[in-house]
C-alpha cells in the first residue's frame, strides 16, 4: 500500500491517501496535548503504545461485530483504515464519575454509577467540545435520528464489551470517548473510529485507584512512558 499526501493532521494522529481512495494510513504521535490543546507536551513511544493497543482493541471488536474503520497495522506506528467521513460529535460513555462529569454536576471523582451514562460533545477545539444533546445534533443536521439510534446501540454495545476486557485485565473503564463516522462509498454504514487507547479512555487499577491513562499527563503525577507501555502490556497479553 503506497502512501501519498498527508490529508489531515491532528493533535496526535496524521492520516495520509494511499493509492486506493477508500483507504487512508493513520500514523500515531507521541505529541501530547490536554485541556484542549492549552497544554502540550511529549509522551515517549506513545504513538507505538496508542497503535499497538488500539489495533488489538480494534480486532477483539471486530470479531464481536463492532464495524470499524481498521483494516490492519502496517508498522509500529501506522494502521491501514477505511475512508470515512467523520461525524462531528464524540460519543463520551460514563461508568464511573470522573473528569468533566465531576467538575459539571460537582460529584467526588469514584462514585460508581448505576447505569452507563451516554453523552455527546461537539467536536470543536476553539468552542471546548460544548455538551450537546440528540435535539441539537438532528436541528443542526450533524446526524439523522437513524444515525443516532446506530450511534448510541454501537456505544453501549462497545462499552458492556469493553467493560469485560478491561476487567479481566484488572482494569477499571471508567469512562471514554468514542468517534464514529460515515464509510466513504457506503452513506448508510456507520462505523466506529479515530482510537482506543489511554489517551481517549479513563483507566484505572482495579482495588487501588491507580491512573493508567492520560490523565498522568494532564495532572503531572509522573510516570506517564512507564504507564502506557504498562498497559500495552496487559492488553497485549
Amino acid at each position: 500500500m503506497q502512501k501519498k499526501n498527508k490529508i489531515y493532521e491532528g493533535k496526535a494522529k496524521i492520516l495520509y491517501q494511499t493509492d486506493d481512495p477508500n483507504l487512508l494510513i493513520q500514523y500515531f504521535k507521541d505529541d501530547a496535548t490536554a485541556f484542549d490543546a492549552t497544554k502540550r507536551g511529549t509522551i515517549k513511544e506513545k504513538g507505538v503504545c496508542n497503535n499497538q493497543i488500539s489495533t488489538k482493541l480494534f480486532e477483539y471488536l471486530e470479531s464481536r461485530l463492532i464495524p470499524t474503520h481498521f483494516m490492519k497495522m502496517l508498522s509500529q506506528r501506522e494502521m491501514l483504515v477505511k475512508n470515512v467521513e467523520i461525524i462531528p460529535v464524540e460519543v463520551t460513555i460514563r461508568n464511573i464519575v470522573a473528569g468533566g462529569m465531576s467538575k459539571l454536576l460537582g460529584l467526588e471523582e469514584g462514585i460508581k454509577l448505576k447505569q452507563a451514562v451516554l453523552e455527546y460533545h461537539y467536536k470543536n477545539d476553539s468552542l471546548h467540545d460544548p455538551l450537546i444533546n440528540d435535539y441539537h445534533i438532528l436541528a443542526l443536521e450533524i446526524a439523522t435520528e437513524r444515525e443516532l439510534k446506530i450511534i448510541a446501540d454501537l456505544s453501549f454495545k462497545i462499552n458492556g464489551l469493553l467493560l469485560e476486557f478491561f476487567s479481566q485485565r484488572g482494569i477499571d473503564l471508567v469512562d471514554f470517548k468514542l468517534e464514529f463516522g460515515r464509510e466513504k462509498g457506503s452513506k448508510q454504514n456507520i462505523i466506529l473510529a479515530d482510537e482506543i487507547s489511554p489517551d481517549t479512555c479513563r483507566l484505572w487499577e482495579k482495588n487501588t485507584g491507580r491512573k493508567l491513562d492520560k490523565d498522568r499527563f494532564r495532572r503531572d503525577l509522573g510516570q506517564i512512558e512507564e504507564t502506557y507501555q504498562e498497559v500495552a502490556k496487559l492488553i497485549l497479553s
